[in-house]
């Protein structure tokens, strides 16, 4: 069996010699929403074993629900077996216990775009945690070294962002904080390798790469269609045709989920200041009006219980 990757490893010399690939035994992971799930999918298929914490009792059983239905829908569309699923499933946990998290290495925290709940699961980690464990936040707009301020390890504090749906997505962006080591980073570097994803370094700054970008994007085709010059699908096929897109950018944006992309949008209106992400008026009303993408079957188009577009 491979030797398990720690920090004192990485703090070594010997760091350079040592092959990306490294096991990582147990992983945890907090928050079992839509991007919770597909984490949690991704690291399992790696072969690793993960803790997923809920808040409640409640909300794990609906996680751990919408993660069988995912994968279930894979099966469907021949992208993973039944048995593979089932070898996935043995090796997850799930639990309402933060104290579950003792023992591991690396914990993800997959929970809403809020700042101060976020900040607390960092301060009840590290109540419970190892002395060397690294803390990585999913998110997608907020300042890692905000968060990571009165931490008490604010050096093993580190960004992963993922990009939905999970399991099929091979990027990460890595994305550290003023305070993250070297060491903090090469862990993660080697673990996003691990479970097949390509790392990109990014020195924090709002929006990142990813978000940055296509946010410019959807906001962008959202007054097209808010303005009468195309219709919706017209407008996605232009951009799938035109630019070779998988998917179009309002289909897209059903997929993160309108209020989702309305958040990241006015956190980045917020901090730059720039008018390019100033939300689109019609992303409001539809928000508003809880037409909020895939999750709830209706947003620029309307979609069956498996998320496939009617």
């Amino acid at each position: 069996m491979a030797k398990k990757l720690r920090f004192e490893d990485l703090e070594s010399p010997l760091i350079h010699r040592r092959k990306v690939g490294d096991e990582f035994h147990i992983v945890g992971v907090i928050g079992l929403g839509v991007m919770g799930q597909g984490i949690v999918e991704t690291i399992s298929s790696a072969g690793i074993e993960v803790i997923s914490v809920e808040k409640d009792d409640a909300a794990l059983k609906t996680g751990l629900d919408g993660l069988n239905r995912a994968m279930d829908n894979e099966i469907k569309r021949w992208g993973k077996t039944a048995s593979e699923k089932r070898a996935v499933l043995s090796r997850i946990k799930g639990t309402t216990n933060i104290a579950d998290l003792k023992d591991v290495d690396i914990v993800i925290e997959a929970v809403d775009e809020n700042f101060d709940l976020k900040r607390r699961l960092i301060e009840q980690f590290y109540a419970i945690a190892k002395p060397k464990s690294v803390f990585i936040s999913n998110t997608a707009s907020l300042s890692l070294t905000k968060l990571a301020g009165n931490a008490k390890y604010p050096d093993r504090i580190i960004g992963m962002h993922f990009l939905n749906p999970v399991p099929v997505v091979p990027l990460v962006e890595i994305v550290r904080g003023m305070k993250t080591s070297d060491a903090t980073f090469a862990l993660v570097k080697s673990f996003a390798q691990r479970i097949g994803k390509t790392p990109v370094e990014v020195f924090e700054y709002p929006g990142f790469i990813t978000t940055r970008v296509i946010l410019t994007m959807l906001n962008e085709a959202m007054h097209v269609l808010m303005e009468g010059i195309a219709k919706a699908d017209d407008i996605d096929t232009a951009m799938k045709l035109g630019y070779g897109m998988q998917t179009g950018p309002l289909e897209m944006a059903d997929g993160m989920g309108l209020d989702e992309v309305l958040m990241w949008m006015d956190a980045l209106w917020r901090e730059l200041g720039e008018p390019r992400y100033r939300p689109c008026p019609l992303l409001r009303r539809m928000v508003r009006e809880g037409k909020l993408g895939k999750k709830v079957g209706e947003g620029f188009f309307t979609y069956n219980e498996d998320g496939k577009r009617k």
